[in-house]
């Protein structure tokens, strides 16, 4: 097996996952530490070492909100179990599991994103354990990256400085890791021709930005988007621009008690996290013209994101959108101003006549799942040749505080953790997880999912989806492909979002 392998910066010594075959490289440095004056800049390359560098523990996450700490929350149920866990401003670091016996097996290789609204989350979490997917023969590479203030604030003073990259700078973590494994994952045993990068909400949204990042073409070969699209229906379209989100940040800055940049670096990074914890600031990705030229949602529309193979999907009781009204008048304007001359229209679809209530009702809708209809027709429509996979995820979670399949519930599934998680899962639940997890290793391999069960037998086969034919994997109890068609309300929905 791989223990000991040569990187661009000095050797780094792995460790022996559960299974032996498998080495797990973990608190790799892939970029110098953004401290000091490289806090709030693009990040740099990382230091060279002597010797033998043990990479056998996660390195700290990212500055956020201590997690473990509400005990109310599911999540903190779920997997943020440990508000001692080492947290760090020194931060970027990735980790491998890889099951190569030596450097020239040229195995796919699959780059992950965590998580969690661009706010919290880190790729130390339980449920992200790379191992099960590398026992396919995979190389798995998890990625930290800087979240809320520290990886996204922008400000006049940074654009200044750094005119070729002011923002973003979370997502150019995200990239630097996704750059490193190009450059890097030879000596792992994986091929830096065959990479996939996936992620889960905001970790999908951050595929989506970096497949809108045109830098990127040819140093991805795949993409998995899970629970990371999204489409407001019923909201307009918000684009921030580089402007505003500078307005934001020297708005931050007069809340820190800070005259200029300078000031605001030497500031402890707890004390940062503080405030804007007080601050309740929420920043997130940029348009800024350089590593995001424009929406990601704007660039489907033009058919600019990068054409490789995809795979979308959502979880069945996850983010639903109605209409925000308290009278049948507001539910009229907001029509109106949404639908514009097709606002009857909408307001006959769901059957406004019944009253408010059921209106609300009758309106809500998944805005993952038509977003993935929404964005595989325009990709479609835009002339995109890469085959396109949709699933849906919606088992029986068990639990004494029945959740559904609540969203990220299916984290467990295809990493096939579920054995770390404290749900009674029972047999079912593990065949459907191996399966999934057999349907991404293969789809990391080939960019087509479908494949051989772990006894020999074909597993359902999935069909790529097209607009005559909107294929869908439901993973249910059991794997079982559909054709999904959407209501003449989501229809509706849809039309009047990719238009």
């Amino acid at each position: 097996m791989l223990r000991t392998v040569k990187t661009e910066n000095g050797f780094v010594r792995g460790t022996p996952a559960a299974d032996p075959r498998i080495t797990a490289f973990k608190g790799i440095p892939f970029a110098a530490p953004p401290v000091g004056d490289l806090r709030w800049k693009a990040p740099q390359p990382a230091a060279d070492w002597e010797g033998v560098r043990d990479c056998l523990e996660f390195a700290p996450i990212s500055v956020q909100n201590i997690p473990g700490l509400n005990k109310d929350d599911i999540y903190t149920r779920e997997w943020n179990v440990d508000p001692e866990i080492p947290m760090d401003e020194d931060c970027l670091y990735l980790n491998v599991w890889t099951p190569a016996k030596s450097a020239d097996e040229k195995l796919p290789v699959y780059v992950w994103y965590f998580g969690g609204g661009l706010q919290v989350g880190n790729p130390a979490e339980m449920e992200f354990d790379g191992e099960r997917l590398a026992r396919r023969g995979i190389v798995v590479v998890t990625v930290n990256y800087r979240v809320n203030v520290f990886g996204f604030l922008t400000h006049p003073e940074i654009t200044a400085e750094s005119p070729d990259a002011p923002a973003n700078f979370g997502h150019l973590d995200q990239q630097a890791g996704l750059l490193w494994t190009k450059r890097n994952i030879a000596a792992f045993g994986g091929d830096p021709d065959t990479i996939t990068i996936g992620g889960q909400s905001a970790g999908g949204m951050s595929v989506l930005a970096q497949l809108n990042c045109p830098a990127n073409k040819g140093n991805i070969q795949g993409a998995i988007v899970e629970s990371g699209i999204f489409m407001g229906f019923y909201q307009p379209r918000m684009l921030e621009t580089l402007a505003d989100a500078e307005k934001r940040g020297e708005d931050f800055f007069r809340f820190l008690g800070v005259k200029d940049l300078k000031e605001a670096r030497a500031l402890p990074a707890e004390y940062i996290r503080d405030k804007n914890i007080e601050y309740q600031g929420r920043w997130g990705t940029v348009t800024d013209g350089l590593f995001q030229p424009d929406n990601y949602m704007e660039s489907l529309r033009k058919g600019k994101l990068l054409d490789v193979p995809l795979m979308m999907g959502y979880t069945d009781d996850e983010f639903f959108a109605a209409p925000e009204a308290t009278t049948m008048e507001e539910l009229k304007a907001l029509a109106k101003e949404r639908f514009g001359e097709k606002a009857e229209e909408f307001l006959s679809l769901i059957k406004a006549d019944e009253g408010l209530e059921a209106a609300k009702q009758n309106a809500s809708v998944s805005t993952i799942k038509n977003a993935v209809h929404g964005a595989y027709r325009l990709m479609e429509d835009n002339g995109m040749q890469s085959p396109r996979y949709f699933y849906g995820f919606g088992p029986e979670i068990p639990g004494w505080d029945h959740p559904g399949a609540f969203h990220s519930s299916d984290l467990w599934f295809f990493f096939e953790t579920l054995a770390k998680c404290w749900r009674p899962f029972t047999g079912k639940h593990y065949d459907l997880a191996r399966q999934m997890c057999n349907y991404w290793a293969n789809f990391v391999k080939t960019g087509d999912p479908n494949g051989d069960d772990a006894d020999g037998t074909p597993m359902e086969k999935w069909d790529a989806y097209t607009k005559d034919s909107p294929a869908c994997m439901g993973f249910r109890d059991m794997p079982k492909a559909e054709i999904q068609h959407v209501s003449e309300l989501e229809e509706f929905l849809i039309a009047s979002q990719i238009k």
